[in-house]
């Protein structure tokens, strides 16, 4: 597995027939393997961006090129989210009345794996994000850290080229946030995707390689920190 590089070019978004400006012809690069944070204020698109890298939604103008293609135009955007892209969210949104692995196994139903190649990938994900033993729990005896770990291994269910993680430390404390944070670096280095990360805490930003901040729609900033030496 490999990341893929994401580039966009003159992104705009607008909600209610144009009268509410989301994004505001945002342009930036992102490498193949890079975990980039995204900050900004509340309201200055950062979500918003996500949904429309992970084709979720569609921008008014501009490309976002994704691995070589332009998402914006692709036919079978389901199929794309299915095979290229994770979702991590800051509410798990896991399914209560389905156990840890049965959650995992949800993303590969529509791919059509196999039964028994799902719960082996299941079970393999959830021992990768430190839950061997919970595989049959509910979410509701699991932690708050606990969920966001299932939450991580459902996201990498169809082994995925780019995550994109909306503010998955924004319901946890600030030492199970950071322990979450470094098992998404560290599963980046394991299997070299692209990750972007939005936060609002900084020092959950910085731990990655670059930070890009939002402002009233438009990317402002770019590099705050040099990227730590990759495993060869």
């Amino acid at each position: 597995m490999s990341g893929v590089e994401v580039v966009l070019e003159g992104v705009r978004k607008t909600f209610e027939d144009g009268r509410i400006g989301a994004l505001a012809e945002v342009t930036m690069r992102l490498e193949a393997g890079d975990f980039v944070a995204l900050t900004g204020p509340s309201g200055s698109g950062k979500s918003t961006l996500l949904n429309l890298i992970g084709a979720l939604d569609r921008p008014d103008a501009g490309s976002i090129v994704v691995g070589g293609e332009d998402v914006v135009r692709l036919q079978d955007q389901a199929g794309y989210r299915a095979a290229t892209v994770g979702f991590v969210f800051q509410l798990h949104n896991l399914i209560p009345t389905l156990s840890a692995a049965e959650n995992v196994q949800l993303p590969m139903l529509g791919r059509r794996v196999p039964r028994r190649e799902r719960e082996r990938r299941a079970r393999a994900l959830l021992e990768e994000v430190g839950l061997a033993g919970r595989l049959d729990s509910s979410p509701t005896t699991l932690s708050g850290g606990e969920r966001q770990r299932v939450a991580i291994a459902r996201a990498l269910a169809n082994e995925p080229q780019l995550l994109l993680a909306d503010e998955p430390t924004g319901a946890l404390d600030s030492e199970t946030g950071s322990q979450i944070v470094r098992l998404l670096l560290l599963l980046r280095d394991q299997r070299r995707m692209t990750v972007l990360l939005v936060t609002n805490d900084e020092s959950v930003s910085q731990q990655g390689d670059r930070v890009l901040r939002l402002r009233d729609g438009s990317v402002e900033g770019n590099t705050t920190r040099a990227s730590a030496p990759r495993p060869a």
